[in-house]
């Protein structure tokens, strides 16, 4: 948020976990973030490692996951019209609000 700000980028902040996505919002962020639920899933958070590390979860199964426990949705996620890519390394940042 500091380098958006300091780039006059304007932008909204949308809190996911205090305002959970609905089915259909978690589906579109996964079509413009070009990834399957499972590759959106913070592995390396406590919740991850203590009730799914060694689950074998279909790609419908990790999107309930998700929907029921969206602290591990992997964050922050910039979003740009039609396309959305998480905003970590800073360079991810950097790229997305240049292109």
């Amino acid at each position: 948020m500091e380098h958006l700000d300091e780039n006059n980028v304007q932008f909204e902040i949308i809190d996911f976990i205090l305002n959970p996505l609905s089915a259909i919002e978690l589906k579109t962020l996964l079509k413009k973030l070009g990834k399957s639920a499972d590759e959106l899933i913070r592995k390396g958070d406590q919740l991850f490692k203590e009730k799914f590390a060694n689950k074998n979860l279909t790609e419908e199964e990790w999107f309930e996951v998700l929907l029921n426990n969206p602290t591990l949705i992997e964050r922050p996620i910039l979003i740009k019209g039609g396309i959305a890519m998480i905003g970590r390394p800073l360079e991810n940042v950097k790229f997305f609000i240049e292109n």
